[in-house]
Parts: C-alpha cells; sequence; structure tokens
C-alpha cells in the first residue's frame, strides 16, 4: 500500500483480494475496526471505501451481522445477472441442464472486437441447453476470457452452468445487452424443438470487470418465450 492510504487505495485492495478469490463469494470481511489497523488509517477512511463497494453492489453490508461479499454482485443500478435455474424453478418447473460442447479456441475476429481482446487472447466456447419439466428452454452459446478467468480452463460445466460458474466467481462492473428477434436455423430448431424459420427470442449479453471483457453470451429461448422484468 502507498504510503499515504487514501480510502481508493483501500476500496482497489478490497477488489483485488475478492476478483483474485482471496475473499470468495459469501465470506465475511473483517470489521472496519481491524481494517483500519491494517491498513494504518481512521475509521473513517475505510467506512468510506465499504461504503462505495456496497453501493456498487460488490459487498453487502448488514447491521450487526458485518460486511460480506455478495454472493450475485450486482451493478450500482441493483442489475442482477438472472439465473436461468432459478427463473425455471420459480414457474413451479423443474430445471435440467446439459452442455452441449466446450472447446478452447484463439478468440475469432467478431468476438475481439466485440470485447476489445488481444489477438493472441485464448476462450473457452461453451454451447450449453437449459430445460424445463424436460422441455427445450433455453440454447446457450457462451465465450468465455480466459485471460481474465483462466481457472474456467479447468472448470467442470458438465454438472454447472457457466452462467451460474460465473456469478460465483467474479463481480461484474459494466454489461451491454441487447434484444432482438431471431428465426431458427436448422441447429436451432433442433436443439429448441421447432422448425426451421420459426421466430425466436434472443438475448445477447456482454460483460466486463473494470475494462476487462468477463464473457458474451447469446441465449435463444424457445418460440412463444415471453420476459418480464420489474425494477
Amino acid at each position: 500500500m502507498p504510503q499515504h492510504t487514501t480510502y481508493r487505495d483501500i476500496k482497489a485492495d478490497i477488489l483485488r483480494k475478492i476478483t483474485k478469490g482471496d475473499w470468495r463469494p459469501g465470506a465475511s470481511i473483517p470489521n472496519e475496526i481491524e481494517l483500519a489497523a491494517s491498513y494504518g488509517v481512521a475509521r473513517a477512511t475505510v467506512n468510506r471505501a465499504m461504503r462505495e463497494l456496497a453501493e456498487e453492489g460488490i459487498i453487502e453490508r448488514k447491521r450487526k451481522a458485518g460486511s460480506k461479499v455478495r454472493m450475485s454482485p450486482l451493478r450500482r443500478a441493483r442489475f442482477d445477472i438472472p439465473l436461468v435455474r432459478r427463473e425455471i424453478e420459480d414457474q413451479g418447473q423443474a430445471y435440467r441442464y446439459a452442455m452441449i460442447s466446450s472447446a478452447v479456441e484463439g478468440a475469432p475476429d467478431w468476438l475481439r472486437a466485440r470485447l476489445n481482446l488481444d489477438t493472441t487472447t485464448e476462450v473457452l466456447h461453451l454451447v450449453c441447453m437449459h430445460f424445463a419439466d424436460g422441455s427445450p428452454y433455453q440454447y446457450e452459446d457462451r465465450w468465455i476470457n480466459l485471460a481474465l478467468l483462466p481457472e474456467a480452463r479447468e472448470a467442470d460445466f458438465s454438472a454447472l452452468g457457466p452462467n451460474e460458474w460465473l456469478v460465483a466467481a467474479v463481480p461484474f462492473s459494466d454489461a451491454e445487452i441487447s434484444f432482438s428477434a431471431a428465426t431458427a436455423d436448422q441447429a436451432l430448431a433442433n436443439h429448441l424443438s421447432c422448425s426451421p424459420g420459426d421466430p425466436l427470442f434472443q438475448l445477447e449479453r456482454s460483460t466486463w470487470w473494470q475494462d476487462r471483457a468477463v464473457t458474451y453470451v447469446r441465449l435463444v429461448y424457445r418460440p412463444g418465450h415471453r420476459m418480464t422484468t420489474r425494477y
């Protein structure tokens, strides 16, 4: 730490510990008195750093219970990355997940342009399916930046979907989301049990952590899907 430690230095150091996994999602964070002693600053300096982290949705603060790393980090606008498992189960349906393919590849040109990746960046490309009561619900085509998350290379996505793994592994500071209509090609028709040419609902989402790309995903839903949001 610098000789004159500011609240920004403390905030950055806490963020570093969270992203490195020193403090995992759900982990308790030392109280303000302990942090002030360890950084050699006044408690008010620590309080400001912690307050900003809470406002940005990185940590959760509760009176008497202390502070913890959020299990599902939020943005300042309180945007929560939705989990399809929860979405399906909240509808009273049984959830099932299946991984179709997994491969480490060099980032293709379109992805490098979209996420501002280096030419040498490797990505983990995953194709998955999510089912509700045994019927196709969501097709997931995802790319994870291995330069930021090298541990994804060894993660077992055969049983746990990549979205759930990412929510637990790393927070995000920025997100870009687009919604569009899509037309089923033969591959999508096979996965979603529909006919080629059927209209489908498509969502694309890119997330970043402090200007470094985390992931890009394309989600395509079965015919007739309807999305409702609440703020």
